[in-house]
């Protein structure tokens, strides 16, 4: 017999009524509240909590201090220290939104974000070939998943379990809303192979760093950086096509610009090192596109060269 699919449960239970999770339901409402104020006001109230956060985040801002002196060597401290501040500046703004998600309309979701290229996705469609979309730890993500499930309803993502079950039970709740699965991590590739046999496409966030085991160093902004190169694969495999997705957040339309980017030619993707140059180059794209809008705090560079100490 086999295993059931190791889909995130989004049913409520009642142990989500725990004591040990009223903090946590007092953020949730603290999210809705936030996410049903108009943009023009919830933003300016944003950027005011946000000089709060650079004041007491001190270790997230020490990874993105550390991460961006390393990717940019060419910019001056200053231009650094720019880039920390408007980063966390949309971090918070986008954060303070993202419950609009899942308590506003599926039109909210179309008005908020201003999806460009899809005739990328069209011409897949056409072809009948799944997707494997790239897009690498940005702020606007989830954005990003749920517009594209409007128009593919079949899509399916992975993502890590989080300590904090209630808010496992929000984040996939709001991720899965429009009927898409979220996998555990733990399904392991074979699921998302599996997937793309039954022509649903996925998102892949090929720039986390998942240590040296299986990984190659490939080229990456201003350095270089551990990248599992198993895309490719998985593509062939799946008959599938691969395209990067961009996406940020304009302030000054207080829209998520949204690009589904051309298909990445499958033979640069041949061997090892050049998948992961080709899947590198796709993630440089995306980051330089918006810059102050990828998590930096992330420790995206934690495994370095034999010999090289750490960046952190």
């Amino acid at each position: 017999m086999s295993k059931a699919p190791k889909y995130f449960d989004r049913r409520f239970s009642w142990a989500l009524l725990h004591p040990k999770y009223w903090l946590t339901w007092l953020a949730i409402g603290l999210l809705v509240f936030f996410a049903i104020l108009p943009a023009w006001l919830r933003d300016p109230i944003a950027k005011g909590f946000a000089l709060v956060v650079i004041n007491i985040a001190k270790k997230p801002i020490h990874v993105a201090r550390a991460n961006l002196t390393t990717c940019f060597p060419e910019k001056s401290s200053t231009e650094i220290e720019s880039l920390i501040k408007q980063n966390v500046q949309n971090f918070v703004m986008i954060l303070l939104g993202q419950a609009e998600l899942l308590v506003k309309s599926k039109q909210n979701i179309r008005e908020r974000v201003q999806l460009h290229g899809f005739e990328h996705v069209q011409q897949a469609q056409a072809a009948e070939q799944p997707i494997i979309f790239i897009m690498p730890h940005v702020w606007g993500i989830d954005y990003a998943g749920l517009r594209l499930n409007l128009d593919l309803p079949s899509m399916v993502t992975m993502a890590k379990a989080h300590r904090n079950g209630l808010f496992d039970w929000f984040n996939n709740r709001m991720r899965s809303r429009l009927g898409a699965n979220v996998y555990m991590r733990e399904a392991g590739i074979r699921a998302l192979l599996s997937e793309l046999k039954q022509g649903n496409s996925f998102f892949y966030l090929p720039d986390e760093d998942l240590g040296p085991e299986k990984s190659v160093f490939a080229p990456f902004l201003g350095t270089v950086k551990a990248t599992l190169p198993v895309v490719g694969r998985l593509a062939s495999a799946g008959n599938a096509q691969v395209m990067p997705l961009k996406i940020g957040y304009n302030q000054q339309t207080r829209q998520f610009d949204l690009t589904v980017m051309p298909a990445i030619e499958p033979e640069t993707m041949q061997g090892k090192l050049q998948e992961a140059i080709a899947l590198n180059k796709a993630v440089e794209q995306v980051i330089l596109a918006y810059p102050e809008q990828y998590m930096w705090f992330l420790r995206v560079l934690r495994t370095r060269p034999e010999g090289e100490s750490s960046i952190y």
